[in-house]
Formats: structure tokens, C-alpha cells, sequence
């Protein structure tokens, strides 16, 4: 049985990737072949020649908001931030608060020189409030213009001036991003790019997408002590027909398939164990993938490196094997690869 412990390892300050590379298939990638404990040291551009004709690569199409605003209590003028998480009924939003005091229900809250309003209405769980948005446009189009990119804390961005903002807004986006509703980008995906995927269809590989939205519980450290009793927050997701027939397809005639990311796989294992077979629909996903656990849908992964004590890291355990997975994260580091959001990739084959 094992513990949170067992996913800690400490990783230098420096290796923690502030900014993407300028061409973002230059990214390093291991290659960790699971059957055998065999690690390779290659590039992103390497990715078709470990793929053939037939797998099918799954990404996942969501779409980050720019959902930091910056405002202030409208009776006091503090400052106060929040980190819009989703919009659970119309006009009602769960949120992230951060303020020097926090409001008080009722309180009201101006950002966008006013264009937007909001209200507290009632305090949630672990950090999260819930409030009353008012706007004189679509809000989500108003979020484009005044929201903030949601990149995480460990991406320092102290005092960022216009620039950096927009090349966030860039860079902190997938090119296969399509449906808004993400505050947190699927970072595997980043590192994509047009010749790439011209590349990969070369070679046969057939693509298709899924959409799960990505929220800020993904990368919140585990911090039970027992890996079971963690509890995952539950996140919105969404298969097309045409996925679905595609993935189908291939399991029954044996043909691999790729999950690019963990939101990735953590939709199709959610769907596999749930239906049995990759079936369309939508729905809500918690499931809380570490060891051991027996994959159903996916034959290999590509993935970022994650941080210590982390969902994520425990469920690329639960993939390769934990004493594989963490060898591979000491030699990474050895190796100075570059972690986290913005840093390079692991493919697990």
C-alpha cells in the first residue's frame, strides 16, 4: 500500500520551466518503455517515429478562459483577485478568492472599471466561494479582453507588464484548443505544433479529441496521508460520436492508442470503466487514478512532469510502475530536464 511519501522527490527551484521554448516541438522527451525499464533521452520531433500506422492519438480540445480578474471591494477599494473555476448555474460562478480580507456575503466587487460586477454568496470548501457576476457583455467575451491567463504559482509572474500577458494568453494554450471552460491548460498539449501533426498523419496515425475542462483541483498536492483516501474534485467532460467510433474501432482491431495528457486519459478510463467500450456522451469525471490500477482504453501516454505528491504523478505511477516512473523523474533531473507546465514531456510506450 502505498503512501503519499512515496511520490515525493525534490526538484531544484531552476528546473521549474518559467516560459516555453521558443519552438515548442523542441521540447526533450523520455522515451520510458515500460516493458522493459528501458529510458531514452530524445526530442518532441522524435514523437512519429515511435507511432504507427493505425494508433489513434486522443488529445483534449478544451480551451483555457482567461479567468484572473483583478478588481477591488467597491465600499473600500482593497484589492481582491479571483480565479474563475466554473459557472455552476447562470451567472453563478464557484471562484477562488484572494484578498487581504476576505467580503462578506453581499459585498460588492467592481473589476473591469466596472463592466464587471460581482457578490458574494455563500463560502465553499478548500478556498473556494461562490459569487454573483454581473456584465454589460457576454462575460466570457468581456474575459478576453480584461481576464488574466490562469498560469499556475509556480510560474512567477510578479508585476507582468502587457507583453508577457499576451504571450501567455499565447503560449498557455494548445493548437488543438477549441471549447472554452479550462482554467488550467492540458500541458501535454503544448507542446504541438502544425508540421508536427503534418508528421503524424504522414505516418497513418489517425486523431480525434476529447474536451474535459481542466480545473484547479488537477494540481492541488495530495495532502491525505493514505494515496486512497484523496479525493478528487470532479471536472466536466465531453465525447463525440466520431471519437468514440474512432477509439472503438481501434481497441477491437488491436490498434494503440495515444492519450496526450492525463485529462486525456482520465476521460477515456473514466467512460471505459463506467460503460465497459468508449461511448459518446458528456458527463462528470472524479476519478482518482493512482496503483495499482488496470487501464482499459489507453496503450501509452504522452505527459509533462509533475509536481511531488500529485494526482498526476500518482496516476503516471499507476501507468509505468512507481519504482520505474520515479527513477525516470531522478534521471530527468539529473539530466536537467525542465518540469512542470512549460517544461518537457514524457512518453511511456
Amino acid at each position: 500500500m502505498l503512501r503519499t511519501s512515496d511520490f515525493e522527490y525534490v526538484l531544484p527551484p531552476e528546473r521549474i520551466a518559467q516560459k516555453p521554448l521558443a519552438r515548442r516541438d523542441a521540447a526533450r522527451m523520455m522515451v520510458v518503455h515500460r516493458a522493459g525499464g528501458r529510458l531514452e533521452h530524445r526530442s518532441v520531433t522524435d514523437l512519429p517515429g515511435y507511432l504507427r500506422a493505425g494508433d489513434v492519438l486522443v488529445c483534449n480540445d478544451t480551451r483555457v478562459i482567461p479567468a484572473r480578474l483583478i478588481g477591488e471591494k467597491t465600499r473600500t477599494g482593497g484589492r481582491i483577485e479571483l480565479l474563475l473555476l466554473e459557472e455552476v448555474e447562470s451567472g453563478a460562478w464557484d471562484v477562488l478568492i484572494k484578498a487581504s480580507r476576505r467580503p462578506k456575503p453581499g459585498e460588492p466587487l467592481s473589476f473591469a472599471e466596472g463592466r464587471i460586477q460581482a457578490t458574494l454568496l455563500a463560502e465553499g470548501e478548500q478556498g473556494r466561494a461562490r459569487v454573483r457576476i454581473m456584465s454589460d457583455r457576454p462575460l466570457l467575451d468581456l474575459l478576453e479582453q480584461e481576464g488574466l491567463p490562469p498560469v499556475p504559482p509556480y510560474i512567477v509572474r510578479k508585476n507582468a507588464d502587457h507583453r508577457q500577458i499576451e504571450a501567455d494568453r499565447e503560449q498557455y494554450q494548445t493548437i488543438f484548443a477549441r471549447h472554452p471552460g479550462a482554467v488550467a491548460a492540458p500541458t501535454a498539449g503544448l507542446h504541438f505544433t502544425k508540421e508536427l501533426l503534418q508528421r503524424i498523419d504522414e505516418h497513418g496515425v489517425r486523431r480525434v479529441a476529447v474536451t474535459l475542462h481542466v480545473g484547479a483541483g488537477t494540481f492541488r498536492p495530495v495532502s491525505a496521508e493514505q494515496v486512497e483516501d484523496h479525493r478528487m474534485e470532479s471536472e466536466r467532460y465531453m465525447v463525440s460520436p466520431e471519437t468514440a467510433r474512432e477509439i472503438e474501432r481501434a481497441r477491437e482491431e488491436n490498434r494503440r492508442v495515444l492519450a496526450v495528457g492525463s485529462t486525456t486519459v482520465r476521460v477515456l478510463e473514466t467512460i471505459a470503466r463506467e460503460k465497459g467500450r468508449i461511448e459518446a456522451g458528456s458527463g462528470r469525471t472524479a476519478l482518482f487514478i493512482h496503483p495499482p490500477f488496470e487501464f482499459q482504453a489507453v496503450d501509452m501516454m504522452l505527459t509533462n512532469f509533475h509536481l511531488p505528491r500529485s494526482s498526476l504523478l500518482m496516476m503516471v505511477s499507476a501507468f509505468g510502475g512507481h519504482d520505474l516512473v520515479m527513477r525516470a523523474y531522478n534521471e530527468a533531473i539529473r539530466e536537467n530536464y525542465r518540469f512542470y507546465s512549460y517544461g518537457d514531456c514524457m512518453l511511456m510506450v
